[in-house]
């Protein structure tokens, strides 16, 4: 037994050494090419749409300059807008945006520079303040009509509603540009008058509603349809919701949109959230702003990963989800996504653009149902909304995961209850341990056999039982 034991722990070491070895090489790749295609996109942006688009490839001061400076787009012409009356905040940007090391990290900023030469006409004045590891706010002057704008009064402006040339064009990703209202698509079941209580379902990442319609609503009871009035939301930027160009995809901007297209426009009072993955961020934003109204809180899968004093929160937590690895191949398709801006955007290109022909091949070759509608939600996204809600949700709120979990637990009174697949291989089964370190009264199954996205589907009915429990239990507590 010593000797099998010692044998297992060498090959262990040795495959360890190999993986790390290859992973170095194989990225190495991975960083040039991404630089490559840098310049690539910069060119194809520049002769397709006659303007040159910033990237996050190098570092914050592309966007926000030490010298106070910041550039933007404005119908369709680069320039730096003066700013000169009240005041306006921006905050929630994930630096992992800008600061990923790489071999090619000095040769990009280079590029940058060079970039930087170009002449632009206008001014404005800011002062940026970091104000914790991993989160910059900034201080503006601007003018009057530029408050209105932001503020939503000048709506037309507020959401830039033509596509990037590699987003898809179809009318199913770009229905939202028809219609007057800047909110996000809103699936609607059971009595609307009658219904004692709301629950908001909130998909995870590079998904959409469908996660639920498709799976859940279909097997609920008669008894909870006429109890509970069931909304599914497809988040900003995903299916078929707005996906406005010029958004960074905020923790404030999705919060925001929840609370205009469903709390507000619903007219919700006092609601239950299930929530999955990334959506579980969001969940959790949602709870702490509105303490008095969530009866319950169903968390699927949440990615809390508790950070280590001393380290930086957002670069802990993406190391955690992308460590640079070719193996195993999770670990490398999330290095991809959260690593290479340029990549990602080629990957999105080939697919979400294309994805009509995807779903034919999908509805072809597979009769399930079930895959076809997953393949849609996992389609129907632009990159500019997947790279800067990766990067601004899971990454960017990582300093502020703690908080919401202590208010949670000190000031809300709410069931709490958490799933998780024991094959899970994208967020780990420690995450939810530490969720209910942190929230003691916190109830967590975990459930045999089922991994991140099977949590869900194959046992929908199951978990519709579990969840009418739950709404129930928290109902007359």
């Amino acid at each position: 037994m010593d000797v099998m034991c010692k044998i297992r722990s060498v090959l262990t070491l040795i495959g360890e050494i190999l993986n790390k070895a290859v992973s170095f090489i194989v990225f190495c790749i991975l960083d040039l090419l991404d630089f490559i295609l840098c310049f690539v996109y910069k060119v194809a942006d520049f002769c397709i749409e006659a303007e040159w688009k910033p990237c996050s490839c190098s570092s914050a001061e592309e966007a926000i300059t030490g010298s106070g400076k910041i550039l933007v787009s404005e119908q369709g012409e680069s320039k730096i807008v003066c700013l000169t009356a009240s005041k306006l905040q921006l905050e929630d940007i994930s630096d992992t945006l800008y600061s990923r090391p790489s071999l090619v990290t000095e040769v990009s900023k280079l590029t940058v520079n060079e970039l930087k030469k170009l002449k632009w006409d206008g001014t404005i004045i800011q002062s940026c303040e970091k104000i914790k590891k991993g989160t910059v706010r900034s201080t503006f002057t601007i003018n009057s009509t530029i408050v209105e704008m932001l503020q939503g009064k000048m709506v037309e402006q507020h959401l830039h509603r033509i596509p990037r040339w590699s987003d898809c064009d179809c009318e199913h990703c770009n229905s939202w540009t028809s219609s007057n209202k800047d909110t996000l698509f809103v699936k609607a079941e059971g009595l609307k008058d009658k219904a004692r209580e709301d629950v908001l379902f909130i998909h995870g990442f590079i998904s959409s509603s469908a996660f639920w319609t498709e799976t859940l609503f279909p097997n609920f009871s008669s008894t909870a349809k006429s109890t509970y009035r069931l909304l599914a939301v497809d988040l900003l930027g995903f299916g078929r919701s707005p996906k406005p160009t010029d958004s960074l995809y905020t923790l404030r901007e999705h919060v925001d949109m929840i609370e205009k297209s469903v709390l507000e426009a619903y007219k919700v009072q006092s609601f239950h959230i299930v929530a999955h993955s990334l959506g579980c961020i969001l969940a959790l934003a949602l709870a702490v702003k509105h303490p008095g109204s969530v009866k319950s809180l169903t968390l699927l899968a949440p990615p809390y990963y508790p950070v280590p004093k001393g380290e930086s929160a957002t670069q802990y937590v993406m190391r955690r989800v992308a460590p640079r690895r070719v193996w195993p191949v999770m670990a490398f398709c999330a290095s991809i996504g959260c690593w290479y801006e340029h990549l990602s955007r080629t990957v999105c290109l080939v697919i979400c653009k294309n994805h009509r022909l995807w779903e034919f091949l999908a509805k072809l070759f597979t009769r399930n149902r079930i895959r076809t509608f997953l393949l849609e939600g996992f389609f129907c996204h632009t990159h500019n909304a997947a790279w800067h809600t990766l990067h601004n949700i899971i990454f960017g709120t990582a300093s502020k995961f703690d908080r919401y979990l202590d208010v949670v637990r000190d000031q809300l009174k709410c069931d709490v209850t958490i799933f998780h697949g024991k094959d899970d291989e994208v967020i780990p089964l420690e995450c939810s341990y530490n969720v209910q370190r942190r929230i003691p009264r916190a109830r967590i199954k975990v459930v045999e056999n089922k991994d991140h996205i099977t949590i869900v589907v194959g046992r929908q009915k199951a978990f519709a039982r579990e969840l009418e429990e739950i709404w129930k239990r928290s109902t007359s507590d």
